[in-house]
């Protein structure tokens, strides 16, 4: 296989003037340029409704970037989503650049633009043969998906079904961005490279398991997106159900794409929903756009369980919500005490090991260890040993999600994107609860900014 680098292409960008584009893939673009990780030969063509110049389109890449010669790589096509005549020309310009080039070049179709676009930039795609191959040796085609995919089971089958008539599952990339973060793909290499946890990685050996995803931030601008969506399919659906198949699928025996979607479907699969309960921060529904007698949680907490023979019998806790007390994503699971136990007797003590995998703000591992206290007396304490992931690595270049996700599209492998199963596992185990929710059978608890929904319960 050649060089991925050896190999042109031309990434098409739909709505080339966002604020994903601003915030994520120009900067993720420039820094892969920087790093010499881009094909040699490459071109970056922005499509978009606003009528700009390839000048005043370099120029605001240049803005996003604060660099001046980065911007050479892009062009601008203005284009309506809905009108054949934009992809017309868009073709025209991609078959110009081939003939320049001299090459069948590769080319990526990258949707930056809300999901109520995604069938109508699917279908002109597909009737344009933009997204069909020169042939099945030279010149692939992908298109990369932003989340959300779908918003129920329903529209998330709808998606799939045309995107399987339009599109090879082999050319689909959908993007959870969650899956590109350093620390989230180092669970592959903890989980499956240290023998000493594989024993104990069962219902014999872990109690429970809690992933948690709390933000101090409100919604912000996000008003008329999030409102009607809420936490639980904002970042549930997703970022949380991803963690958890990951800390709980199988060995994949190999580390690429189709052995790890396949074991981490696996899990999605084996899903049972025990309960639910939900809340909004008191303030929310005088938030911009935000409806004045909203019933959209901003936190939730479920507990579940996976059904298989690994798993069964213990308790996942999912929970996310935003106006937290703190940042904090992390991954909890608590190790069963031994029994029978050699404890000292005066203590009616059980002692359990506490794993904390640490995603943000900070990144690292934690581990609770019992040991005895100096001394005469065979007293216990327990003690942290932990690992701080970017004290270990303060010399190597952690890159950003999206620059990992746009490389890996680069290089055809799919094992940090999302697969069918995934999406459609996922949204047959979150699709009961919002409709439970929605019927009002669980009841919307109001929480104070900066506190827990919970506490008073706890």
């Amino acid at each position: 296989m050649a060089n991925h680098n050896s190999l042109p292409t031309i990434f098409v960008i739909f709505g080339a003037t966002g604020d994903l584009m601003a915030k994520k893939l120009a900067p993720a673009l420039f820094h892969l340029y920087t790093r010499k990780q881009l094909p040699d030969l490459f071109q970056v063509v922005g499509f978009s409704r606003q009528e700009l110049s390839n000048g005043e389109y370099q120029k605001w890449v240049n803005d996003v970037v604060g660099d001046q010669q980065f911007p050479r790589f892009f062009l601008y096509q203005q284009g309506f989503f809905e009108e054949k005549e934009g992809y017309k020309k868009l073709s025209e310009f991609l078959g110009m650049k081939d003939g320049e080039w001299r090459v069948c070049s590769n080319k990526l179709f990258y949707l930056a633009v809300p999901p109520a676009h995604y069938k109508t930039l699917f279908q002109h795609l597909a009737d344009s043969d933009l997204t069909k191959p020169c042939s099945p040796e030279e010149g692939w085609t992908r298109i990369i998906v932003e989340k959300p995919f779908g918003k129920n089971l329903e529209t998330a089958e709808e998606l799939d079904q045309m995107l399987g008539k339009l599109f090879k599952e082999e050319q689909i990339y959908r993007i959870d961005h969650y899956l590109g973060k350093e620390t989230v793909q180092n669970i592959l290499a903890f989980r499956f490279s240290n023998s000493f946890l594989q024993d104990s990685w069962n219902n014999k050996g872990i109690e429970s398991i809690s992933i948690r995803l709390l933000e101090q931030e409100r919604i912000g601008g996000r008003g008329a997106l999030y409102d009607g969506l809420g936490a639980l399919r904002d970042v549930g659906q997703n970022h949380l159900l991803q963690l958890l198949a990951l800390f709980c699928m199988g060995n994949p025996g190999r580390f690429d794409g189709p052995s790890v979607r396949k074991e981490r479907a696996k899990v999605l699969r084996a899903l049972a929903l025990h309960s639910s309960f939900r809340g909004q921060y008191d303030g929310y529904r005088t938030e911009q756009n935000v409806l004045r007698d909203s019933q959209t949680e901003t936190y939730f907490r479920i507990q579940a369980a996976i059904e298989t023979s690994d798993w069964k019998g213990v308790p996942i806790l999912l929970e996310s919500g935003k106006a937290m007390l703190q940042d904090q994503v992390e991954v909890e699971v608590v190790f069963r005490h031994p029994d029978p136990c050699l404890c000292p007797p005066e203590e009616q003590k059980h002692y359990k090991n506490v794993l904390h995998y640490y995603i943000q703000p900070n990144e690292g591992i934690s581990l609770s260890l019992w040991t005895k206290k100096p001394g005469p007396a065979m007293v216990i304490e327990e003690r942290e040993f932990s690992f701080d992931y970017r004290k270990a690595f303060e010399k190597a270049e952690f890159a950003d999600a999206y620059e990992r996700l746009l490389l890996n599209c680069i290089q055809g492998d799919q094992t940090l994107f999302v697969s069918t199963e995934e999406i459609m596992a996922e949204w047959k185990f979150i699709d009961p609860v919002v409709r439970t929710w929605q019927q009002n059978r669980v009841p919307l608890a109001i929480y104070k900014m900066g506190t827990h929904p919970l506490w008073k319960n706890r």
